[in-house]
């Protein structure tokens, strides 16, 4: 049990949804509930009123969805880790919510305990999205849009020195920061040095928008 629990967001417009998440989220010692809402709109002022470290958002809701309301939390200052509950793994609005700021993804139909530790793992800064996943969903979402995004991607990855370009890949990977340590021999310290300035450098919010950069820019392909 840690000092101070995860403080969590439930956000679904089904009651039946949202009563069985309490239920699993109920049970993990380190995790406190502050709130639930059926839509976007209300999330928003739940966030407000109760700071959760973690909301745990479905994308498709009325009046505001959970596309729209997850990109309007990360743009606040104080903005919560966000993982998207999805029905489907290639789904080109979880792609938007990825891109817009969102940790990773759950599937709905996800085993209860793998649920609670992808919130565990977003709170302590861990993405939970798996490169598999990540070239399913760009796969999915490629199109007429393609090209101009690699060369945009590639371009904006100009800003990298080449040990923060290696380190990029890596985590485009989806390797851990002690596996990136050990392949480029540097110091896992190191590591989380070089990802916090690729991060400020990119105006990224997260490693996932890192692997997806990457992936655009077609780096997880050719390696370089």
């Amino acid at each position: 049990m840690t000092a101070t629990p995860i403080r969590l967001l439930l956000v679904d417009d089904d009651p039946l949804v949202r009563a069985g998440l309490a239920l699993m989220m109920g049970g993990a010692e380190d995790i406190e509930i502050v709130g639930e809402a059926a839509d976007g709109a209300e999330a928003e002022e739940l966030v407000r009123r109760t700071r959760p470290d973690v909301v745990l958002m479905d994308i498709r809701m009325p009046s505001v969805d959970g596309l729209t309301a997850t990109r309007r939390l990360r743009a606040r200052p104080d903005a919560p880790q966000v993982v998207v509950l999805t029905t489907f793994h290639a789904d080109e609005q979880v792609l938007h919510a990825l891109r817009a700021g969102a940790a990773g993804f759950v599937l709905k139909d996800t085993p209860p305990a793998e649920i609670v530790q992808a919130v565990r793992r977003v709170a302590a800064g861990e993405p939970v999205l798996s490169p598999a996943v990540t070239r399913q969903l760009m796969r999915h979402a490629a199109g007429s849009a393609a090209d101009t995004r690699h060369a945009r991607a590639r371009d904006t990855l100009t800003v990298l020195n080449d040990r923060e370009r290696e380190v990029a890949v890596a985590v485009g990977r989806g390797l851990a920061n002690a596996q990136i340590a050990t392949e480029l021999f540097m110091s896992v310290a190191t590591v989380k040095t070089h990802v916090s300035r690729i991060l400020a450098k990119l105006d990224l919010d997260n490693r996932v928008q890192i692997a997806l950069l990457a992936y655009d820019a077609g780096l997880l392909e050719d390696g370089h």
